[in-house]
């Protein structure tokens, strides 16, 4: 018989959209399948993908920060009493699973439960490559993942170049992780071509302005190489109209983007946090993902479903994901390649329609919502079994 968790524990610390937003959808499935789900985070995550608004969830809060600091001594002993605390309330002839989110979450989470006495098994996600640079934090990194490449019972990896980082730090178990954007359902969005169907007339155009939409979503922050895109948009300055650059999301570069946007006279907007990422997508002539590092970027995936002709970077998870006839793939930092490919999709009506039509394809084949709870199902009874 498959051994199932009778309570799971989901740890995560100050995580990025696509990290927090994972933990979420699992949290929500583990729960309809009768699990009974704890999450322990700080408080500024559950403000923001509201954990403790749901009955089936409970909530603890660990101050878990994105740097070390002299609180994580604090934050470690009290991990170890919420999961303590989970694992007297399993159900009776089921076993606890402790699953971490993210390299540092997982080191606190390994070196939280390095006393405890019958030790529930631990899981960690690595969702992202190391800084680019090295330096101090790079420095910090290895050292985290040495503690959970030699702690953890099983480590997932987003992306086969993670995989190859945690076998060389030592792991003993490590398999891929499956990763879904939410609503990953498959089906037919309004709107947006299906495999090998026509492209709407008037697609890739801003409803207000007429302008072809050039669009970038995520955290503003240097792994996402933003200010890239902004310097690959004096390539096609002397387009007729001249394409807009829409760059939505927060994060600490948004001042920074903006000055550098202003000073290259670049044509880009700025709207911040958005919630109709889907309708902005289907509004696009290229999504763009310049990142100089990534994992599973959830918004790459539903670029893919919603069939946007789509230019990105040959960078850590991208190409697994995009294949090579989904997406034009750039190397990272190189804003005349992106430039010139991002020109290449909206001047060439037929390349565009190839790629969406390979895009929405590649899209039909992503993991769901329930692809995702499942796979994490299977990994704890692989770690209880």
């Amino acid at each position: 018989m498959t051994p199932a968790p009778g309570r799971v524990t989901l740890v995560l610390g100050t995580a990025p959209g696509g990290t927090g937003a994972h933990v979420r959808l699992l949290a929500a499935g583990l729960a309809r399948r009768g699990i009974a789900v704890s999450v322990a985070g700080p408080s500024s995550v559950d403000t923001r993908f509201l954990f403790s608004a749901d009955p089936a969830v409970r909530f603890s809060a660990v101050e878990i920060a994105g740097r070390p600091r002299a609180g994580d001594v604090a934050g470690m002993l009290r991990l170890r009493r919420v999961a303590r605390q989970d694992g007297g309330g399993a159900a009776a002839g089921a076993g606890h699973v402790v699953h971490a989110h993210g390299m540092r979450a997982g080191a606190l989470a390994v070196l939280a439960l390095l006393a405890v006495r019958r030790r529930p098994p631990v899981v960690v996600t690595v969702h992202n490559a190391p800084p680019l640079g090295g330096g101090a934090a790079g420095v910090v990194y290895r050292l985290l993942e040495r503690v959970v490449a030699r702690g953890a019972d099983l480590v997932l990896c987003v992306s086969p170049d993670l995989e190859a980082r945690l076998r060389a730090a030592g792991a003993r178990r490590v398999a891929r992780a499956v990763i879904a954007a939410a609503d990953a359902s498959g089906e037919p969005v309004p709107g947006v071509p299906v495999p090998g169907g026509p492209v709407p007339e008037g697609a890739g155009r801003g409803a207000d302005s007429g302008r072809p939409v050039v669009f970038a979503a995520g955290r503003l922050a240097p792994q996402k190489g933003l200010d890239v895109l902004l310097a690959a948009s004096a390539s096609w300055r002397d387009l007729d109209p001249v394409p807009l650059v829409v760059i939505a999301g927060e994060g600490p570069l948004a001042g920074e983007l903006r000055a550098r946007a202003a000073a290259l006279d670049a044509p880009a907007v700025f709207p911040g946090h958005v919630n109709d990422v889907p309708a902005r997508l289907a509004a696009a002539a290229v999504f763009v993902l310049p990142s100089r590092w990534e994992g599973q970027p959830l918004i790459l995936q539903e670029a893919l479903r919603a069939g946007v002709p789509v230019v990105a970077t040959r960078a850590g998870g991208i190409p697994w994901l995009t294949g090579e006839d989904a997406a034009l793939l750039v190397p990272p930092g190189d804003a005349r390649a992106l430039g010139g490919a991002v020109r290449t999709v909206l001047t060439d009506p037929g390349l565009a329609g190839q790629l969406a039509a390979a895009a929405r394809a590649r899209g039909y084949g992503l993991p769901t919502e329930e692809d995702a709870v499942t796979a994490a199902l299977a990994a704890y009874a692989d770690v209880l079994g």
